[in-house]
């Protein structure tokens, strides 16, 4: 069963910087978008192997979805290695080349001005390293 864990108040999160937090033993990296909504994902890098992500760079691209309409999704790029995710799916949009790892996406909402996020992801995509 998953469990909403109250993490922080929103005021605490800068708008499009990340944030790391831990979740039970689990490390997560938390990103206030400019809408003030919040993604969660995975703090471990896949492809370096540290735990950076709340370090990335965020931002958008446009993605063209299996439906064939291009739409902005938020991302966040590793500072390691500079690989490209969405912030939404964990999808790598970019992978350097490298084999494509995604990460491990927790679902989170704000509810009275508080940061809730899942104690577990919301699915472990193929392919995505212990979060």
């Amino acid at each position: 069963m998953t469990l909403l864990v109250d993490v922080c108040a929103l005021a605490d999160l800068d708008p499009e910087r990340g944030v790391g937090a831990l979740l039970g033993d689990r490390q997560v990296a938390l990103f206030r978008l400019a809408d003030d909504t919040v993604r969660a994902v995975q703090q471990r890098d896949p492809y370096s192997g540290a735990n950076v992500m709340a370090r990335g760079l965020v931002g958008t691209t446009r993605v063209t979805g299996d439906d064939g309409e291009e739409r902005d999704v938020p991302t966040v790029t590793t500072p390691m290695l500079k690989q490209v995710w969405s912030l939404d799916t964990g999808a790598v949009i970019d992978s350097g080349g490298k084999p494509k790892q995604p990460l491990a996406v927790f679902a989170a909402q704000v509810r009275d001005g508080r940061v809730l996020v899942a104690d577990t992801p919301t699915e472990l995509a193929e392919g995505e390293a212990s979060a």
